[in-house]
């Protein structure tokens, strides 16, 4: 059995920096990158808010940047998923697909979470190209222009009026007859180019190869935009650490406040496995500094 200081599950911005980090301190850390590696960002052409590219990069450019990083300073990384953990026992025991086990010192979780979809085709075939679920990450390059944003809870509100800041107009399909947001949140809603229409959802995306055009929806309207945000909420990716470590009600890893410290000593989740709040690169990316500096400490200290 392979034995390890510490294993990084998951290779996102938040694992890739982890990685930067432990293996700068000379904890030679082992990297699973999971069935996708790079996270969610490997779906994302433009990216303009990650701080230090001013014409911005593309979402594989930038996750491909931080692996050759994380390679240079001596991360192993394997290209496999993580299907065993055993946390409630030190060392920690990893498994992977292919069979390799792993007693590791120390486990950093950064295996993400990943956005709720409304399972049309169309929205896998204008993913990138219209239809997204981040506003602040993706809001900018339809400026001006008309939205259509799908969801009733308080995400959907905050997303609605991010973009009506930036957009001409904002229609905000609710699924039911009434919100599930708070009440301040709705009536933060009341903007003139905001409309709320209830008991609707999208039935069809429709553009082409430039882009999304319009939208069908299912109580028979027709939409012109240039844009759906999808904001029906997030499922963290945390099965395979159920009954071992502490979760919220909506399954996200609980961490101590200001720290990436879990439940289990030695055990530390960041990025948006553990963040339901902003859900940004660069907030994952600051947390994976940070579980590396907490695992540092918590190994130099066994």
């Amino acid at each position: 059995m392979k034995k390890s200081k510490v294993v990084i599950i998951g290779s996102g911005p938040a694992g890739w920096t982890a990685a930067i980090y432990a293996s700068r301190a000379g904890l030679n850390p082992v990297l699973f990158t999971g069935l996708k590696e790079g996270g969610q960002l490997m779906d994302t052409t433009e990216v303009e808010n990650y701080p230090g590219f001013r014409d911005g990069i593309t979402g594989p450019i930038l996750m491909g940047e931080l692996k050759e990083q994380a390679l240079r300073f001596g991360t192993e990384i394997y290209s496999s998923m993580v299907v065993e953990s055993q946390l409630k026992k030190h060392p920690f025991h990893i498994k992977d697909e292919n069979g390799l086990e792993i007693e590791a010192d120390s486990v950093i979780i950064s295996t993400g979470a990943e956005a709720k979809w409304l399972g049309l085709p169309s929205e896998k075939a204008f993913w990138g190209s219209g239809v997204s679920a981040c506003a602040t990450c993706d809001g900018f390059f339809y400026k001006n222009l008309e939205v259509v944003v799908v969801g009733g809870g308080d995400t959907a509100c905050e997303e609605a009026i991010y973009l009506s800041n930036i957009w001409k107009k904002v229609t905000l399909l609710v699924r039911s007859d009434k919100m599930r947001a708070s009440t301040i949140m709705q009536e933060r809603l009341k903007k003139d180019n905001i409309e709320v229409i209830y008991n609707s959802s999208i039935s069809e995306i429709l553009g082409n190869d430039m882009g999304v055009q319009s939208v069908d929806t299912s109580d028979g309207r027709s939409i012109l935009c240039s844009g759906v945000f999808i904001a029906i909420g997030h499922s963290p990716n945390t099965k395979l650490f159920k009954d071992q470590i502490d979760l919220d009600s909506d399954g996200y890893i609980i961490t101590k406040p200001g720290t990436t410290k879990t439940n289990i000593k030695g055990v530390f989740a960041c990025g948006d496995v553990q963040d339901k709040t902003y859900r940004q690169a660069i907030t994952a990316a600051g947390t994976g500094c940070m579980a590396a500096l907490d695992c540092e400490k918590y190994l130099a200290e066994i």
